[in-house]
């Protein structure tokens, strides 16, 4: 089962997730909220629309902007409305 790993923990674990631009995208209620913080980040993509960012907090250490989501994504990214992502060092293993 897809999961993603930051220092040491899991911080998200599912096989209901898909695959977008080489990015598996894990639904909402597959992460550990305890270690996801609100980022003030914002993105744009030209087809999915505009995206959040969380930091990962796990023992003390911060990821900041390691994970990112589409709130409100446009038409064609609705598939993945909320669902989460992750970079910055996170290891996402099948």
């Amino acid at each position: 089962m897809p999961r993603a790993i930051w220092n040491g923990v899991i911080v998200a674990e599912s096989d209901q997730g898909t695959i977008v631009e080489g990015n598996y995208y894990f639904p909402p209620d597959s992460i550990n909220r305890q270690y996801f913080k609100e980022n003030t980040t914002h993105t744009t993509c030209p087809w999915k629309g505009v995206a959040s960012y969380y930091d990962i907090e796990v023992n003390g250490q911060i990821n900041r902007g390691a994970a990112w989501y589409y709130p409100a994504p446009k038409e064609a990214a609705q598939h993945i409305k909320g669902y989460i992502a992750f970079w910055k060092g996170v290891t996402v293993e099948p």
